[in-house]
């Protein structure tokens, strides 16, 4: 049995074709159907059932898939470890984060590549529950997001910094004269809010759920910075977390005078899983370049 056997099986699997696994592995289908069926007959098995329209697994297939994806991902693992002993000097560290905490990354992901030019950085931006599906299937090594209310059991989760959600607008904004702001102030202006199922938006509508206020929402979107650039300039206003508009040129983060208000800056990992050396000098990082760091790396 070999470990590209393995691979081309969980692949096909996944995908149920052997043409799209052919061309997502970039390797020919043939030579795909080839160790496949080598892997069978080393097993003795029929582990994909293959008629001329689609590929399904059999009933050996599929209780055969979990092990194979546990094998294909110690093998990672120890990779990982090998690398993590050449400190840092190779390597590939895999982040998701939400869309609302991209503006905290910046400065660290560049400081991060420019100290460590041989680690392979990939950063993809998800929603929470997609973020918490992938760390779960070990498809990222870490997720970055204001804390979630859902409780996964296979996630190991930990805070960051403090942090609480905000009214942001234009620094020559009208709301800039009062000392906090609160939701009926709101009601005097349009708003720009982010899109629902970002993390603000959830915060945002978790406090006013049960309340009667007539809010004249004219933007919905989930790009924060083009967000950011149509509250410059105009009487608009949207709600975000403090830390990600702080220190925004021409914007003016306020306090909102509500309670619950809370949006925790947290990293969250696999439970269980092996944690590499580039995920903790990523997390140091971030923490050195955010002015409300904590000292997190006792927490791995």
């Amino acid at each position: 049995m070999e470990l590209r056997q393995l691979k081309y099986f969980v692949k096909v699997a996944e995908l149920g074709s052997f043409s799209e696994a052919s061309r997502q592995l970039h390797i020919t289908q043939s030579t795909i159907s080839q160790q496949v069926h080598q892997l069978e007959e080393e097993l003795n098995v029929e582990l994909l059932i293959r008629d001329s329209h689609k590929v399904q697994l059999s009933d050996i297939g599929r209780a055969f898939l979990p092990q194979a994806i546990k094998a294909l991902h110690e093998v990672s693992t120890c990779i990982d470890k090998i690398h993590d002993v050449q400190q840092l000097g190779v390597g590939e560290l895999n982040i998701g984060t939400t869309l609302t905490f991209t503006s905290l990354l910046c400065e660290t992901v560049k400081e991060f590549i420019r100290n460590y030019p041989g680690v392979k950085l990939n950063l993809v931006c998800a929603s929470m529950e997609d973020l918490m599906k992938m760390l779960d299937r070990q498809e990222i090594d870490l997720a970055l997001s204001y804390k979630s209310n859902v409780v996964c059991p296979d996630i190991e989760s930990h805070i960051l910094f403090g942090n609480s959600l905000a009214v942001v607008v234009d620094e020559h904004h009208p709301l800039t004269e009062l000392p906090s702001v609160r939701l009926a102030d709101l009601e005097r202006f349009p708003l720009a809010l982010p899109a629902k199922g970002m993390q603000a938006r959830n915060a945002f509508d978790k406090i006013v759920e049960t309340k009667d206020y007539r809010f004249d929402i004219r933007l919905e979107i989930n790009e924060v910075n083009l967000l950011m650039e149509v509250i410059r300039g105009t009487r608009m206003v949207t709600l975000l977390s403090e830390a990600t508009a702080k220190h925004m040129t021409g914007i003016t983060t306020l306090r909102l005078d509500q309670q619950d208000t809370s949006m925790e800056g947290s990293f969250h990992v696999k439970r269980g899983a092996y944690c590499k050396n580039a995920t903790k000098e990523f997390l140091r990082l971030l923490c050195k370049t955010r002015p409300y760091g904590l000292a997190m790396m006792d927490l791995l």
